[in-house]
């Protein structure tokens, strides 16, 4: 049965925008937005703030909805195709049943959003009387291309996207459970932790994919879509855990004692997943992780003033609030990682000289940058495509 939408006047529709806003504004006048199977195909709403509006089987189709805000938004059964959602937030909305095929979500925010089946009613004739039944409706989105977005914890089970893009996401502790993702092209997605029991997954590529701790049931992805992926830490790996962790408490005691105990640590060529949490808020002046594999690893609030990170993995890795003044990240990997309010200023060191921040030949791709202080660092032949510096101190920076 074909979804039959009313209309709304652009007259209308202009003042419920404005009480919408009110309302998220807390101010007086404000009127929560209340729309149900509503057109609103081909139209602009760029930069519009729907957050927590209720939104139920709206027609959207086409529209320009770059940048506009659906956080909390309820748009069960919603239809988004073809629209140009670019750098929207959907986070923790309510997308179930939702129709996403053909849309342009990339750079999109949608953690924690929700995309599993809806019921919905729908009227048959049996014996000559219509019959009211609710019937499971599975979201779709064949075909949209969600590159660079981020889409952590969020819930696909069970939803259709044959043939969408999904390369360079963030899709960590995403569920993907019974989807259909044949033809997908997921290379260089960090899905750590993701879930693919029952998924159909034929043709999909994982290419240069972050798979740690992901399960994928009795059917795995066959070796050729995994070409250079990144598994799960082997056994090596994880009895070494113990070791780098008395390292770090031996960093610790030797900068803070002036050298006279405990001992500088070099992490070179370490696995350091397995200790992904437990960087959080360290002194680690000075510390060396050369040619390392950090994917993920939450350094956020650390002092790692000198650090030297050059030729490693860090892609996913957290640095939210750092102290990295005069840190080293030439070479590095650093896909999606997150800088918000680090501090990359210049370094004093002896004799009046300083150490800039280096991220010459680094791979920043769609990284956050936000609110940091990088004056005069160094960023010469880095790959930003996608990375955001909204708030940053850039000034003197070298590219």
């Amino acid at each position: 049965m074909a979804v039959t939408y009313s209309k709304i006047d652009r007259e209308m529709l202009s003042e419920l925008l404005k009480q919408h806003l009110l309302f998220i504004a807390r101010k007086s006048g404000g009127k929560l937005l209340h729309l149900r199977f509503v057109d609103l195909s081909n139209l602009d709403f760029v930069g519009m703030d729907f957050s927590d509006a209720e939104l139920v089987g709206v027609n959207f189709e086409g529209s320009n909805l770059s940048r506009t805000k659906f956080v909390r938004c309820n748009m069960n059964g919603s239809s988004f195709r073809k629209a140009n959602l670019q750098h929207a937030n959907l986070s923790r909305a309510n997308l179930r049943g939702v129709f996403l095929a053909g849309a342009d979500l990339s750079f999109a925010d949608l953690t924690e959003a929700d995309f599993r089946e809806t019921n919905v009613a729908k009227t048959t004739t049996k014996n000559g009387f219509h019959v009211l039944k609710h019937e499971k409706q599975y979201g779709e989105a064949d075909g949209a291309n969600f590159t660079g977005a981020t889409l952590d914890r969020s819930q696909f089970n069970g939803a259709s996207a044959i043939g969408a893009v999904f390369a360079e996401c963030s899709m960590r502790g995403v569920k993907l459970n019974g989807a259909q993702l044949k033809n997908c092209d997921l290379s260089g997605a960090n899905l750590e932790g993701a879930n693919f029991f029952g998924a159909k997954m034929e043709g999909a590529s994982f290419k240069d994919a972050i798979l740690t701790n992901a399960n994928f049931g009795a059917n795995p992805p066959k070796a050729a879509f995994l070409e250079g992926a990144l598994m799960s830490p082997d056994n090596a790996a994880m009895e070494e855990a113990p070791y780098l962790r008395r390292a770090t408490i031996g960093h610790q005691d030797w900068w803070e004692s002036g050298g006279t105990s405990g001992q500088h640590a070099d992490l070179s060529g370490k696995d350091l997943r397995p200790l992904a949490a437990y960087f959080k808020n360290l002194r680690l002046t000075a510390l060396k992780v050369e040619a390392a594999c950090a994917c993920g690893v939450d350094f956020s609030g650390s002092q790692l003033q000198g650090a030297t990170f050059e030729g490693s993995d860090l892609r996913g890795a957290i640095f939210v609030n750092c102290d990295l003044r005069g840190a080293n990240f030439v070479d590095t990997k650093l896909t999606k990682a997150d800088f918000t309010g680090a501090n990359l200023d210049p370094l004093p060191i002896a004799n009046g000289q300083v150490k800039f921040s280096d991220f010459t030949n680094a791979v920043l791709r769609y990284a956050k940058f936000n609110n940091t202080k990088a004056q005069e660092g160094v960023f010469v032949k880095a790959d930003m495509h996608g990375a955001t510096f909204f708030g940053a101190n850039l000034r003197g920076a070298k590219r």
